[in-house]
């Protein structure tokens, strides 16, 4: 077994009686994963009016820029609204509510999900001067959205598609935990910062880097995951012509 499906497990054992008295209670599946969108949108908010801080409004500098505690908040709902991704799926299972339309619904607002909260992390990176690094947030949205179409496109064909290393939980915790401990570094070393000797102007660490490096990360794997994913369908396919080909 995986370590990702071990670490599924562990976590499904300790949801699962949150779960079962969701189910008790009549909660939905859909009812969760609306859920589930809305703390995305909460979290691309508060990257938002992080972006704000040290920006001047109607004469008024709100807040002071270099300020990462919304960047640690923003990490800590992504990584609870991960939670909710995945106890749709149980109460789901548990409480006999599978539909294909729910299945369609949550594939739907997980990618809405992705979008909104990436653009929450593009944005912020862009208004704190991190033009550079924003690219990484940009590249990493792409990946998202690729890996998703080209197992859904696959599915379409009649293919199983689903493996890749970069799938949507590691995307998820990989981008949040990156954003937790930014914010984390940056409350407690709020002004350390390495540069080039004698020429403060390259800097070589800022706290910032804790949170971009694991997204630029998602950036790479995400897409090598869609391309692995399209060639994994090329064989299948090319396979299935030289069938039907003998067949003829």
């Amino acid at each position: 077994m995986k370590a990702r499906d071990i670490a599924q497990q562990i976590i499904y054992k300790i949801i699962d009686p949150l779960v079962r008295g969701m189910v008790r209670i009549g909660i939905t599946p859909n009812f969760i994963t609306a859920t589930g969108l809305i703390l995305n949108i909460v979290a691309c908010v508060i990257f938002i009016c992080g972006a704000m801080r040290g920006k001047v409004f109607f004469g008024h500098t709100y807040g002071h820029a270099g300020d990462l505690s919304f960047v640690g908040w923003g990490g800590f709902v992504i990584l609870f609204a991960g939670l909710f991704d995945m106890m749709d799926g149980q109460v789901a299972r548990i409480g006999k509510m599978s539909s294909r339309y729910g299945a369609l619904f949550d594939s739907v607002l997980d990618r809405y999900s992705e979008l909104i909260v990436l653009f929450g992390i593009c944005y912020y990176l862009i208004l704190q001067g991190y033009f550079f690094s924003s690219l990484f947030a940009f590249i990493a949205l792409i990946g998202s959205m690729m890996v998703s179409y080209v197992r859904a496109r696959a599915e379409g064909l009649g293919i199983e598609c689903k493996g890749g290393f970069m799938q949507r939980p590691e995307r998820v915790v990989t981008i949040a935990v990156g954003c937790i401990l930014c914010g984390l570094f940056g409350y407690f070393f709020p002004d350390y910062r390495v540069a080039v000797p004698h020429k403060e102007s390259i800097p070589l660490f800022e706290p910032i880097l804790i949170m971009v490096v694991p997204i630029a990360f998602v950036a790479i794997f995400s897409n090598i995951t869609a391309i692995n994913r399209l060639r994994h369908c090329k064989r299948v396919l090319q396979e299935q012509d030289r069938k039907d080909k003998a067949g003829e």
